[in-house]
């Protein structure tokens, strides 16, 4: 199977799919290149409880480097893709360098989507990077410290609002972590005012939150939700946001900490190679994961709309990222070899699960589900158990158990550029 030169695969993105790729290929007789704008790989499904002041971020990333030096033929680089000469073969970079690829595999993630309001943005952060949890820490913390000093009932109520727009299962885990640090973390801390005043609004504008679980499940976390204090608006969009309110069908709510948890956009990847996407910019790929025109191209995760035989897509988890990582790099081994015709990628269903708080969850599996503590405790054993490393699951593990028995988190840290005066 040797090649010479190597054939070069080029992967953009380090994330779960984009590792998949590597690490199956790593043994390979293949040149692999890593490219992504950050030096580490992010594990997402925690990345609320960084914001939420539950986890550091330390304990759920990774540097990719550490996670690839085992694996001598693959290079890593830090660089921001900024487009892609199908024809030429090449990956082009913000600093004007080009790459020359054999295969490319565009990994490159989702971004926050604003629905045509992307001038919402600086008032209602989304949650997709560590500097996205950090800043939405830094609001959650510093508007309990903003209340503290205010001696105006109004203004303190406007601090203690806190409105995440969403309800999937993002929404769900940050309206259900604020309520509690609110209620139980912090209740003993302020001196002016109590925290259990806080107001924690989770809109949705359909007519249940978690819509992809089956709605029992989506009744019992609305349920679990109002148990914890919190208010959920259904059928009720947004129509305006400002710094210090939002516009709730029609209604003005003072709120100084506003979370958008609704939807997410494609990278620019397929207005690189000027394919088509669905209406989220996701590339349309082939029944191989290839991009449309272009057989030594794949686009995989959050990059690709990959349609189920129900017609239904593929859901933009990290498991069916991990599937068509493998997929693929079956199938560049496949091609090697000289067999060129694969069957079409097929995805397992590995499930969905949301948690609300720190005792409740669900979880859907389609043959069984579960709620309540019993699916919180399997929701934990699931996210430990596809951490990286003893010493980071180790890590969250007992940072859960103290959270579940205490209710104390401690990473409660407001870093650099908090709004305090």
């Amino acid at each position: 199977m040797a090649v010479d030169p190597p054939h070069h695969v080029v992967i953009v993105g380090a994330g779960f799919g984009g590792l998949e790729v590597a690490r199956n290929l790593a043994k390979a007789p293949f040149r692999i290149t890593v490219i992504d704008r950050r030096n580490h790989h992010l594990f997402q499904p925690l990345l609320y409880q960084v914001a939420t002041a539950s986890l550091a971020t330390s304990e759920i990333a990774w540097p990719i480097r550490s996670l690839l030096r085992a694996y001598t033929n693959v290079t890593t680089l830090l660089g921001t893709v900024v487009g892609v000469n199908g024809p030429q073969k090449k990956v082009l970079l913000e600093d004007g360098a080009a790459l020359s690829f054999d295969t490319l595999v565009l990994a490159t993630g989702a971004r926050h989507a604003y629905f045509g309001h992307d001038e919402w943005e600086p008032y209602a952060p989304g949650l997709k990077t560590i500097e996205d949890a950090t800043t939405i820490r830094r609001r959650i913390l510093s508007a309990f410290e903003q209340a503290e000093r205010t001696p105006d009932e109004a203004e303190r109520a406007k601090f203690l609002t806190f409105v995440i727009i969403g309800g999937g299962p993002t929404g769900v885990e940050l309206a259900g972590t604020i309520a509690e640090l609110a209620r139980d973390t912090l209740r003993n801390d302020f001196r002016n005012f109590d925290t259990r005043q806080a107001r924690v609004v989770l809109v949705e504008a359909g007519p249940r939150i978690l819509p992809g679980f089956r709605e029992s499940l989506s009744d019992y976390a609305r349920r679990a939700l109002t148990h914890l204090g919190v208010e959920v608006l259904l059928g009720q969009p947004v129509t305006r946001c400002t710094a210090d309110s939002v516009e709730i069908g029609g209604q003005h709510l003072p709120a100084e900490t506003i979370l958008w948890a609704a939807g997410v956009a494609a990278s620019s990847a397929a207005a690189w190679l000027n394919v088509p996407a669905d209406r989220a910019g996701r590339i349309l790929v082939q029944p191989d994961l290839t991009v449309p025109g272009h057989p030594d191209i794949f686009a995989i995760g959050d990059t690709a709309y990959v349609q189920m035989p129900n017609g239904k897509p593929v859901p933009g988890i990290a498991p069916a990222a991990k599937q068509e990582g493998r997929y693929v790099a079956g199938t560049i081994m496949a091609r090697l070899r000289g067999r060129n015709s694969q069957p079409p990628f097929r995805y397992r269903d590995a499930g969905s699960l949301a948690t609300i708080g720190k005792r409740a969850a669900v979880v859907d599996f389609g043959w069984i589900k579960l709620t309540g503590r019993v699916a919180w405790w399997f929701w934990g054993f699931a996210h430990i158990y596809f951490l990286i490393g003893l010493r980071h699951r180790l890590a969250v593990a007992l940072n859960w158990l103290w959270i579940y028995f205490t209710g104390q988190r401690s990473a409660r840290l407001i870093t650099q550029g908090d709004r305090t005066p």
